[in-house]
């Protein structure tokens, strides 16, 4: 069992920079593929992005391709989602996942997640 806890969302402009992070406590944490996802109001559940257990491979989502970077340090139980030129589509409840069942490539399903944190909001203003 993993427990995760986000951490870095607010308000930002147009054009700015954000960096969530995401602190796990349980097991091992080098034994989890960790994602991102995010939530826009009345809409589904949808991936942004994920990394390997190792960190070693990641794969975005089309519309954050080039902007965000994901990242994780298995010293310190943590993934990070930097996230630079943001525009207001980017508005949503982030959510960190974990995922146990992932081996070497990365799972773009929530379905692929067993682990998810509280969310954090982040909102972009035009």
């Amino acid at each position: 069992q993993v427990q995760l806890v986000e951490s870095g969302g607010g308000l930002v402009q147009a054009g700015d920079s954000l960096r969530l992070s995401c602190a796990a406590s349980g097991r091992t944490f080098s034994s989890y593929a960790m994602g991102w996802f995010r939530q826009a109001p009345g809409k589904e559940r949808e991936f942004v992005a994920g990394i390997t257990r190792s960190g070693g491979d990641t794969a975005y989502a089309d519309s954050v391709k080039g902007r965000f970077l994901i990242s994780r340090d298995n010293a310190k139980n943590t993934v990070s989602l930097q996230m630079n030129s943001l525009n207001p589509d980017d508005t949503a409840v982030y959510y960190c996942a974990a995922s146990s069942i992932s081996r070497t490539i990365v799972l773009r399903t929530t379905t692929g997640y067993g682990y998810w944190g509280q969310g954090t909001q982040v909102t972009v203003s035009s």
